[in-house]
């Protein structure tokens, strides 16, 4: 078959997901990848890091159990899951194990980090060498830093919060360079500045990307009580006037930085709680269309806070029988009509003519190469399937077909990709694509001469992962069932 070489590239506001939080656990990449029918840019993990303080590394809701809850955050360190590196050292534990798993599936590591911000630069260097082996990772730390909801917020001024994250960046940037910084500080407010723009002068110009969570509405105290008229532990926003903030909130830091960097909203819903579930979709949908009518683009991305959440903050709610199971809500069906829509789709590029075997690069999901090879369907089949066999059965792979994606594991022998016609049957012959991408097989990246990555000299193989894909799979299209006595269809 003829096959040309593809390049994947960035979308024009691309999309993440939050996936697990105090709020709730997290759910396989399969699962979602399944329910979305298309990947992510990058998903978001949230984990806490405070290895002097008592108790740690358990979670804080475990080991300083309240009798009485009073709050989520009202714990010695923040309720997230805890991050078992650093010091520890357990980098087959969490986040590790996800991160693995979100790479090997053609996304982004997009990870928070509350860190008591008392620890020396010996200790954030430890935490610089766990990150270098995934690729293009995006790294928040104590985010919200203008607020005085969080235990770091509790432990130092802002000024010191400020310096701490220029502290943070700094080693990054020269213990793993493939890391991005995000800040996620103060917003623009009613006498045109940002809030704290001053004290965090320095945060914003040395991190790589802005950023500002802002919900359309919020009930801040679940957990602990349920919001109704008579309570007054919630807030609700007109989407405009949020769409609006978070816009000049971007030109506020061009204008005090004097740079033009990426700006993202890394938290972004409206919450269930507040005003039930069709209005928590239907305003969600909103700030999208006037993302896409805008001419300016001045949003490079924003999260999906999150996919299942044990309040009304999720595409799915956390069954409460059993919370390994997610209720749908009507937010995801609408989610994920717009996620496929070419605004917020990575585009895929057709280049020139390329023979096998090839060598393909993997840069992350908005930088990397892959093949397609063109396919001509008479009408819609009844059989489409892929079957790797040989030195391809042990290969991990992401395929593209009409923006649905589907992922090949290794040592999975076949993939069914009929999927996509039970949802769009061809109403007559047409010529398709189908497109192979080649992530890192173990999620992670691996200098070539088989140093330790934790430890390599810095190199091209810190963003970009490398694969020899040695021929085509074997591709069946069956037109026809393999028996039938008689048809029944109308």
């Amino acid at each position: 078959m003829k096959t040309n070489k593809v390049i994947l590239k960035s979308a024009n506001c691309a999309l993440d997901m939050g996936d697990g939080s105090e709020r709730g656990l997290y759910v396989s990449q399969d699962y979602l990848l399944q329910k979305m029918r298309k990947v992510h840019r990058g998903i978001s993990l949230m984990y806490t890091y405070y290895p002097n303080d008592e108790g740690w590394p358990g979670r804080a809701s475990v080991v300083h159990k309240q009798e009485t809850p009073s709050g989520a955050w009202d714990y010695p360190y923040e309720d997230y899951f805890p991050y078992r590196g650093g010091r520890e050292g357990l980098r087959d534990d969490e986040p590790f194990k996800f991160m693995k798993e979100i790479r090997q599936r053609g996304q982004d590591v997009v990870l928070t980090l509350t860190i008591d911000p008392a620890l020396k630069e010996e200790d954030l260097i430890i935490l610089a060498k766990d990150l270098r082996p995934y690729g293009r990772l995006l790294l928040r730390v104590n985010h919200e830093c203008t607020g005085s909801w969080f235990c770091f917020n509790k432990r130092a001024s802002y000024k010191e919060l400020a310096d701490f994250f220029v502290l943070v960046s700094n080693v990054m940037h020269k213990y793993a360079p493939n890391v991005k910084m995000i800040l996620c500080a103060g917003m623009y407010q009613d006498d045109g500045k940002l809030e704290m723009e001053d004290i965090f002068l320095e945060a914003h110009k040395v991190a790589d990307i802005w950023s500002g969570d802002n919900y359309l509405s919020l009930h801040w105290g679940w957990p602990v009580d349920v919001a109704t008229k008579d309570t007054h532990n919630y807030i609700c926003y007109d989407v405009d006037a949020v769409y609006e903030k978070a816009k000049n909130t971007y030109k506020r830091l061009k204008e005090i930085t004097g740079q033009d960097k990426p700006m993202v909203l890394s938290e972004l819903n409206g919450d269930g709680d507040v005003t039930g579930a069709f209005e928590q979709s239907w305003m969600l949908k909103h700030f999208m269309e006037r993302l896409q009518k805008d001419p300016e683009k001045w949003l490079s991305a924003f999260t999906m806070y999150q996919f299942r959440d044990d309040g009304r903050l999720g595409l799915e709610i956390t069954d409460p029988n059993n919370n390994q199971i997610g209720i749908e809500q009507p937010i995801l069906a609408m989610y994920r009509e717009e996620l496929h829509k070419p605004f917020f789709s990575q585009p895929i590029e057709s280049l020139e003519e390329i023979n096998l075997p090839a060598k393909l690069r993997w840069g992350g999901s908005e930088d990397s190469e892959g093949i397609e090879v063109p396919l001509h369907f008479n009408k819609t089949p009844h059989f489409f399937e892929v079957y790797f066999e040989d030195e391809l059965l042990d290969m991990n792979l992401m395929m593209e077909f009409g923006g649905y994606w589907f992922y090949k594991a290794p040592g999975t022998k076949c993939v069914d990709l009929m999927s996509y016609f039970f949802e769009k049957p061809l109403s007559g012959p047409c010529d398709m694509n189908l497109r192979f991408f080649c992530p890192p097989k173990d999620g992670m990246n691996h200098p070539e001469d088989g140093s330790d990555p934790y430890e390599a000299a810095d190199g091209d193989w810190l963003t970009n992962s490398y694969t020899l894909l040695p021929k085509l799979p074997k591709i069946r299209i069956d037109e026809e069932p393999v028996s039938l006595i008689k048809a029944y269809r109308d």
